[in-house]
């Protein structure tokens, strides 16, 4: 576990809590707990990889109501319960649960579904950050510069591209390097997987190996 990372723990049951929360505490990780859901759901969460060890059965709101409440703010959530049963451990796990465990908890188990939630969680929060730094970039974009990029890094020509704007093959170019310099891709192959990450159309096509046909430009369009 890092440095600032977070296991939080919603039990209602105390000495259950107690038990678990000392139990990770021997491993060195941090862990805040919770006797209901509506206490976590008030609790404002630290900007720090995180993980949810979540009780199925609790009172208010149980803990499947919880992980369907929360949707995709939900760190990931290790279910623990006494009382599981087959649709509960399902409707969990497609709702992305790393584990469900049942009651009396295996430590070693427990622990292992603890490690690999908080690194799917740094995981998600390193592609979230560098999905926001993209769009940060993208931004910088002029309206032409926008449109000359789905173009481009659909493997379009040049002078076709150029054509398909209206535009001169020297300005296209231009529009190239400015979107290269302002993404800053070091290369054609690293802009288009930037495009790919930003759902740029044409990106996936070309990250595919497709290439798109080559037609000539239309006679009433000057180069």
């Amino acid at each position: 576990m890092q440095l600032g990372e977070v296991v939080y723990l919603v039990d209602d049951d105390t000495s259950f809590r107690e038990s678990i929360a000392y139990l990770l505490g021997a491993y060195e990780m941090e862990v805040i707990s919770f006797d209901s859901a509506v206490n976590f759901l008030r609790y404002k969460r630290l900007d720090t990889a995180a993980c949810l060890v979540l009780d199925l059965q609790l009172p208010e709101m149980n803990g499947l109501d919880l992980q369907e409440r929360l949707g995709d703010s939900a760190p990931p959530i290790i279910f623990i319960t006494g009382h599981g049963d087959i649709s509960s451990s399902v409707r969990a796990m497609k709702a992305g649960a790393i584990e469900f465990l049942t009651k009396p908890v295996d430590r070693e188990a427990l622990i292992i579904a603890v490690r690999t939630a908080l690194a799917r969680d740094r995981d998600n929060r390193v592609r979230q950050a560098e999905l926001a730094e993209l769009r940060d970039r993208f931004s910088l974009l002029s309206p032409r510069e926008r449109e000359v990029l789905p173009l481009v890094v659909a493997g379009y020509l040049n002078k076709q591209s150029a054509a398909i704007l209206g535009i001169t093959e020297i300005t296209l170019q231009i529009h190239r390097g400015q979107i290269m310099r302002k993404m800053a891709a070091a290369s054609f192959a690293e802009l288009v997987r930037m495009c790919g990450a930003l759902g740029i159309p044409g990106a996936a096509r070309r990250l595919a190996g497709h290439r798109p046909t080559p037609s000539p430009p239309p006679s009433d369009v000057a180069e």
